[in-house]
């Protein structure tokens, strides 16, 4: 069952993530005012009408121009494409628009076989909340491709999930699973399915319990010394939560069986985010990767963290937890779209 139009909650998010963050909480996606329309029409604008889709992605573990890596991050600016290309459907009605977004989502649905690698496809939860949007007025052919697709997305996480999870290995425990459950609950909630969201509720919980202790510090920290990867485990939960609440469901406040919760951890970085506590990043990982990165002159790999780079997650908290605008309030207009 196809999902309709998801309304405020969801169009609200989108706009934060896609327009400019100041304006972001005053947005639906019926009144986007002239100013973030022309922003979103000049973004996609730039990007070629062609669909780029691929077979496969792969940047994860890579370091740049390694394997098919530059092709892939090529590929992948399909996937905000299809988004903001909704969100101006939406705003406007103009049917090139959706009928650009649907060449688009046909293209990635019958091209791209998931690898389930969730570091490799986690951006694909801009193409599922363009369908999320735009479902109701997709062709029957498109709706039934790409709905079939997520259901193949969403069903192989949960089922890596409900099966194949080793508590021993980091990536089972770590932000590897966040972007699981992350990619499983946004496809279940964009099928409507709602078996599979219980499913997804149950993994979120699970995830609580694995990743975050009682006084909110997450696996991620221990493991790689590094709030970037903090923010990175962080993001994707928020972002299951609120579109939970989209659907009247409060995830925010689901606690794992030791206690922790998105609230412990959220407030475990604040002092971070509020520039009141320095941090030297990956000083004491355990992850060689992060290493070799920073020998190879990644950008972010050294260095002291900069508290931009919370932003994004401090808005989507904001809108479940009113306790989170002031910080979300500070942070905003800051670079917060870098991509760990």
């Amino acid at each position: 069952m196809s999902r309709p139009f998801a309304g405020h909650s969801l169009c609200l998010l989108l706009a934060l993530l896609v327009a400019a963050p100041d304006q972001g909480l005053a947005l639906t996606c019926e009144k986007l005012n002239a100013a973030e329309v022309k922003s979103l029409r000049r973004a996609v604008e730039k990007e070629p009408d062609a669909p780029r889709a691929l077979p496969r992605v792969h940047t994860e573990g890579t370091l740049p121009h390694q394997g098919i890596r530059d092709e892939s991050i090529a590929a992948e600016k399909d996937w905000p494409l299809m988004r903001r290309l909704a969100l101006l459907y939406r705003a406007g009605h103009r049917p090139e628009d959706l009928s650009r977004a649907e060449r688009l989502l046909d293209a990635w649905a019958k091209t791209y076989r998931p690898s389930f690698n969730p570091i490799d496809e986690t951006g694909l939860d801009a193409t599922i909340d363009a369908y999320a949007l735009l479902a109701p007025d997709l062709d029957d052919a498109t709706r039934s491709a790409v709905s079939a697709f997520l259901r193949k997305l969403g069903e192989g996480y949960l089922r890596q999930l409900e099966h194949n999870l080793d508590p021993s290995k980091g990536s089972w425990i770590n932000n590897w699973t966040s972007h699981r459950v992350k990619l499983a609950a946004l496809s279940a909630f964009a099928l409507h399915d709602k078996a599979m969201i219980d499913r997804a509720e149950a993994q979120f919980v699970a995830q609580l319990a694995r990743n975050i202790a009682p006084d909110g510090e997450t696996v991620d920290f221990r493991q790689r010394d590094a709030l970037h990867y903090v923010v990175y485990d962080l993001e994707p939960l928020l972002r299951a939560a609120v579109e939970a609440k989209t659907e009247g469901m409060d995830w925010y406040r689901l606690k794992g069986p030791q206690g922790g919760d998105l609230r412990a951890a959220l407030d475990w970085l604040l002092p971070y985010a509020a520039g009141e506590k320095p941090h030297q990043e990956f000083v004491h990982s355990t992850v060689t990767f992060d290493a070799e990165r920073r020998q190879a002159g990644v950008k972010g790999f050294e260095g002291m963290w900069d508290p931009a780079l919370s932003g994004r997650l401090y808005r989507m908290a904001a809108q479940l937890d009113p306790r989170y605008a002031s910080i979300a309030d500070r942070l905003d207009g800051q670079d917060l779209c870098r991509k760990p």
